[in-house]
């Protein structure tokens, strides 16, 4: 009776530190898992912030990269710009010297620098002026100067308006197809005479060289 009676006693103290044993265990499993999961986590925050740092920084460089690129972007467009709205006259010809039609805004722009400024005027019925004018364009394209601007100025035709006609007396132009070089703001040709394209070569490089 007495061993059976210690064996019932001792049956549940060993059910008890076993389930001690075993919630402890638990216990230390669960705080181990924990621990390990926090530490995944924080590394996986780690990573995650030190990404975030990497693409932020690429997002400057490229932010940086971009504003450059727009900035040479509108430099170039503010070039260009300035090339096309420089003169409000259309270009009739030239790259490097432009062929202007007159404009007063263009001319008076024109007279102020120490740019050979080269007037043709003429008249849209005048088959002289027809037939000289795309020789004048030839020779114009042709120049590789910078210090050379024309104008074909409307001479008594339904297109002169009056600051045509006030430049045609200021020169004391009498007919069409009459050619004005103004250097400085002074006249220093008028010629009335047809030219072939060596005569605008050889009377504008003399220009050129006073």
């Amino acid at each position: 009776m007495i061993k059976n009676s210690q064996k019932g006693f001792a049956m549940p103290v060993i059910i008890a530190i076993v389930a001690v044993v075993l919630v402890l265990g638990g216990v230390a499993y669960y705080a181990n898992q924990s621990r390990i999961q926090e530490d995944k986590m924080a590394q996986e925050k780690a990573m995650m912030e030190k990404e975030a740092m990497e693409q932020k920084e690429k997002d400057a460089m490229m932010k940086k990269e971009d504003g450059e690129m727009m900035k040479k972007d509108e430099g170039a467009m503010m070039d260009k710009g300035e090339t096309m709205m420089k003169y409000s006259g259309a270009v009739l010809a030239g790259k490097s010297a432009p062929l202007l039609d007159f404009m007063k805004a263009d001319y008076d722009a024109a007279i102020k620098t120490d740019k050979l400024v080269v007037l043709y005027f003429y008249a849209n019925w005048c088959p002289i002026c027809k037939a000289e004018f795309p020789v004048m364009q030839k020779a114009f394209n042709e120049l590789t100067t910078d210090n050379v601007i024309g104008f074909r100025v409307n001479y008594n035709d339904d297109q002169t308006d009056n600051d045509e006609k006030n430049l045609a007396k200021q020169f004391g132009v009498a007919y069409q197809h009459t050619k004005v070089f103004v250097k400085n703001g002074q006249r220093i040709l008028k010629s009335p005479e047809g030219w072939d394209d060596k005569r605008y070569d050889m009377e504008i490089s003399k220009a050129l060289s006073q």
